[in-house]
């Protein structure tokens, strides 16, 4: 079947998919090559501009739910298809991360008719990922939970006009919906931009909830579609690989923030901030950058699958502990940890509420998290991390 890949109103490209794979077969014609998706075109040689359909096919693909998502081949078996990509197609491609879209060749549909920014969309799929059992035939597939990524079980509602996701917990200690909360928290008083969560219940299982940050306006584009921008030169680490990324781009002043980022990442011992987790807000009809994104998706933390507060636990994006990856940050100019100085009675308040941790982790998360605000108020000194931790530190 042959599409027009548009993204908002704007045509992109011609395009055919597969209707077994549900992957793009070819792209028959480019329209508008300025609005193709990032990192989806060649930067180098004579074939420069040009769009690899590989590359086309690793940004439609990281658009579905992963195979990894619990429950999703129950799901995808009562609503009989063989895989998440096949989803992709029934609700037009469409999403509330961005405003690409595919109409059949011909169509004279536009955006304003169809996004789920401003439309309603059916609730099935995330019924179904929930666990409702819906007969197969009435099931309406046209819903942005079809291109919600990310491997814990979550669904889009509409609440008073907002658009709001829902998102579980699959850690040891069903902290993730909390620990949101925490991190939100932590990240209002430090006055770094974040996506603001709170924590409802569904049939006794917690859940986190917070509202959609994307406007009809704008997109969100991962640091992963950034960095497959440009090819990284010999040298370059992961992160100089991804200021020289934003800086080819014109995403400009994304230094500091990334610090904030890396910074809050420390306290709270986050485990998975890799690069389809964070990301830049881009101006969909001008295609200005307009910085980071509010910070979000901070529940793999506060050792929430480890059976002791405070062990070692690996992180993400750039290196692969929390000692190394601090060490990349060079400004703690920003950082005023004034508002933070009751943090382990706010991690016992907010984790009170969290009936799978007792009162005993609690107090071993809340101290572990005070103790790793005391460590940058000591790097934003000037000591090092061999100065503030001696022999307990190890450089990898």
């Amino acid at each position: 079947m042959q599409y027009t890949l548009m993204h908002k109103n704007v045509e992109v490209a011609i395009i055919e998919l597969d209707g077994h794979s549900g992957t793009i077969h070819k792209i028959i014609e480019t329209i508008n090559s300025e609005h193709f998706p990032i990192g989806t075109r060649i930067n180098f040689g004579k074939d420069a501009g040009k769009p690899r359909i590989d590359w086309f096919n690793d940004w439609w693909t990281e658009r579905s739910i992963p195979a990894s998502r619990a429950g999703i081949k129950g799901a995808l078996e009562e609503i009989g298809l063989g895989s998440t990509r096949l989803l992709l197609e029934r609700c037009m491609g469409l999403s509330l991360s961005d405003q690409y879209w595919i109409r059949k060749c011909g169509s004279d549909q536009r955006w304003e008719d169809v996004n789920f920014f401003t439309n309603d969309f059916s609730k099935d799929v995330g019924n179904i990922l929930f666990g409702h059992k819906l007969r197969s035939k009435d099931v309406n597939l046209m819903s942005p939970d079809n291109t919600t990524v990310g491997i814990r079980i979550k669904r889009w509602i509409i609440a008073d006009g907002k658009r709001l996701l829902l998102k579980g917990s699959e850690g040891v200690y069903k902290q993730e919906p909390h620990n949101e909360v925490i991190a939100s928290e932590i990240m209002k008083r430090l006055g770094v931009s974040h996506a603001e969560y709170s924590v409802v219940f569904e049939n006794g299982k917690p859940f986190s909830i917070c509202e959609n940050f994307v406007t009809p306006q704008t997109e969100l584009v991962t640091a992963y579609r950034v960095m497959e921008s440009s090819r990284q030169r010999n040298g370059d680490n992961r992160l100089a690989h991804l200021l020289r990324c934003c800086e080819i781009l014109g995403i400009t002043d994304i230094c500091i923030e990334l610090y904030k980022m890396l910074t809050v990442d420390y306290i709270i011992a986050n485990e998975d901030r890799h690069n389809t987790n964070y990301g830049f807000i881009r101006d969909v009809e001008t295609l200005e950058w307009r910085g980071l994104a509010p910070i979000f998706d901070c529940g793999a933390s506060l050792w929430y699958n480890s059976l002791e507060a405070c062990s070692e636990v690996g992180c993400m994006p750039f290196q692969k502990t929390h000692d190394a990856q601090i060490k990349l940050v060079k400004d703690f100019s920003w950082f005023n940890s004034s508002g933070l100085q009751d943090v382990d009675e706010l991690v016992m308040g907010i984790l009170s509420s969290c009936v799978t941790v007792d009162e005993n982790r609690r107090a071993a998360v809340a101290k572990a998290v005070k103790d790793r605000v005391h460590i940058i108020e000591q790097l934003a000194l000037g000591k090092s991390l061999y100065q503030i931790k001696g022999r307990s530190f190890r450089p990898r």
